[in-house]
């Protein structure tokens, strides 16, 4: 069985930094790209970085570019995000995902087919 499972979520105040992880199991996610997605109650969820599974490039949501980065550990099934500079808008549920294998694309959330449970990070300012 399939399972992503996010760590590293919490309360920290504006300004301050958190790096979220994702572990994977049931399988190998290197063909795989992987994401982060936030939402907050009553929004869309909202594609925030993702990294594809060949090469390594990565793409991120405006909100977030020079402030947040993605990375990906390849034999520790593991994919990583680092958030500097955090701003009270950043407080949402983060989610990990994940797309089939060898997906071209890594965007929408309809580009994903496994998703993590998701963890809280709330910025206090």
């Amino acid at each position: 069985q399939v399972q992503l499972v996010e760590s590293g979520g919490g309360l920290v105040q504006a300004g301050g930094s958190l790096r979220l992880s994702c572990t994977a199991s049931g399988r190998t996610f290197s063909t795989n790209n992987m994401g982060w997605f936030r939402q907050v109650q009553g929004k869309e969820r909202e594609f925030v970085a993702g990294i594809r599974w060949s090469g390594g490039s990565t793409r991120y949501a405006d909100s977030v570019k020079g402030r947040f980065t993605i990375s990906r550990d390849n034999p520790k099934n593991t994919v990583y995000l680092q958030m500097n500079s955090l701003k009270p808008e950043d407080t949402a549920v983060y989610y990990c995902a994940a797309t089939r294998q060898y997906s071209g694309s890594y965007y929408y959330t309809s580009d994903y087919r496994y998703w993590g449970q998701g963890t809280q990070v709330t910025v206090s300012s």
